[in-house]
């Protein structure tokens, strides 16, 4: 299969992930397993795979940006790369409504960070984190009043 036809599957698979994210208060454990679990397992195999048929003699590597950025001039190599992305951010995004649930977080409030997690990764990430921490901080000053 080419690289472009993998490319979409795995954009349209972390989608489907995405969407069982944003709607999980409609059926909590179902989307969790959903989003949270068989889409990013089934990424990971599928960068596993990327790694395994095309790192051997791909030019480039880790300890220089110039080689990272020549890295990711082979096609499937590029697209390993999208795939990781793919599958940890749908994991941050997994663990954000997770965590969000467990600690009586309202799913509205949520949504906005699972935005930003699709789009930027670590800014949805502290998005999230700060949402937590201003409710944690807010949490004396109500028992208070």
């Amino acid at each position: 299969m080419n690289p472009e036809s993998l490319f979409e599957i795995s954009s349209r698979l972390a989608m489907a992930g995405w969407l069982a994210l944003a709607l999980s208060p409609l059926a909590p454990r179902i989307t969790q397993l959903i989003g949270g679990v068989v889409i990013p397992v089934t990424l990971s195999i599928g960068y596993a795979t990327l790694i395994l048929v095309s790192w051997a003699g791909a030019p480039g590597g880790f300890d220089s940006l110039a080689n990272v950025m020549l890295l990711f001039d082979v096609p499937m190599i590029a697209l390993a790369g999208w795939v990781h992305y793919l599958a940890f951010d749908l994991l941050v995004g997994a663990w954000q409504v997770r965590t969000a649930r467990q600690e009586a977080l309202p799913h509205l409030m949520v949504l906005p960070c699972l935005a930003l997690t699709l789009l930027f990764g670590p800014l949805g990430l502290v998005l999230f984190l700060g949402i937590r921490q201003a409710r944690l901080l807010a949490a004396p000053l109500a028992k208070e009043t």
